[in-house]
């Protein structure tokens, strides 16, 4: 068990480095004129698919790790998650290989489709009502907490971090696409 508390608290301190630096990215974004902020745009244009392919990448490790090693089911709403969430380790990857910066614009539909769902199960796991029916069948119940660190840090608002921070990558990935 104490494995499974370690891993916890440090996937949780992942998701808040995520937070911030997705926060920063922000700023940095909508000031990417300033002289300022151009040499970080630049980096962040120029590395956001090998960027975007470690964060797929570490979250598709992870989930698989809790639900195939650690035998914590996934419930309809992780499943959704993981939708979104899977194919863009291989689309990353391809275009990382290709450069090929257009891929920006369908990972950023499913990183703001696989937020939305993250968001809606973190809204149940602390303590909403179901708005739209818990999906689960036979399988873990959506509402349950498997991770809940620094009292607000639940599995979907880890996952909407990522999709977050994958989302606010692709902008600066499709700003490089336009030139």
């Amino acid at each position: 068990m104490e494995l499974l508390e370690t891993l916890n608290f440090l996937i949780a301190l992942g998701a808040v480095g995520m937070q911030i630096l997705s926060v920063a990215l922000i700023v940095v974004f909508f000031n990417r004129e300033r002289a300022w902020a151009k040499p970080i745009a630049k980096i962040v244009s120029s590395k956001g698919l090998w960027i975007s392919l470690l964060v797929t990448t570490l979250g598709t490790i992870l989930s698989l790790v809790y639900s195939e090693y650690l035998g914590i089911l996934p419930c309809g709403l992780c499943w959704l998650q993981r939708v979104f969430l899977y194919p863009q380790v291989v689309l990353f990857a391809l275009a990382s290989l290709k450069k090929d910066h257009y891929i920006a614009d369908y990972a950023i539909v499913l990183s703001f489709l696989g937020g939305i769902v993250a968001l809606y199960q973190h809204y149940l796991q602390m303590g909403g009502t179901d708005v739209i029916p818990c999906p689960a069948t036979g399988a873990g119940d959506c509402a349950k907490r498997f991770l809940f660190e620094f009292d607000y840090m639940t599995f979907p608002l880890v996952a909407f971090s990522s999709f977050a921070l994958i989302f606010i990558i692709m902008l600066f990935v499709r700003e490089q696409s336009k030139t």
